[in-house]
């Protein structure tokens, strides 16, 4: 049975952010895409480097980041096969937003110890 993605295209008003969101929202696809530029690129590195999310919802995520052209996947012909994961061109446009994103946890997590 073919994985079914639920809300790929939910975007009434033609919003940017609401397209955005769709693309890679949720809890971990953002985790996905940063932990890949930062070299973690294989299934089981993924999978420890983010502790919470299941197998299932690992594969289906990935499924989904290289069905929106955000990484690639390489199959190397080994024994055991070995596959990795690296960012395409439209997948490193989302770098800068993400250092963004970083910078701003940063000081919001100093402002909050600060209060």
């Amino acid at each position: 049975m073919r994985y079914q993605r639920k809300k790929k295209d939910q975007n009434p008003h033609d919003c940017g952010v609401t397209h955005f969101l769709n693309r890679v929202g949720g809890t971990w696809k953002v985790l996905l895409v940063y932990g890949i530029s930062r070299k973690v690129n294989r299934f089981s590195t993924l999978q420890k480097a983010i502790p919470g999310i299941s197998k299932q919802s690992l594969a289906n995520l990935l499924r989904e980041l290289e069905a929106d052209q955000f990484i690639e996947r390489a199959v190397f012909p080994e024994m055991p096969v070995r596959v990795e994961y690296k960012l395409t061109p439209h997948g490193e446009s989302l770098l800068p937003i993400m250092r963004v994103i970083e910078d701003w946890g940063q000081k919001d997590m100093k402002r909050s110890k600060a209060s």
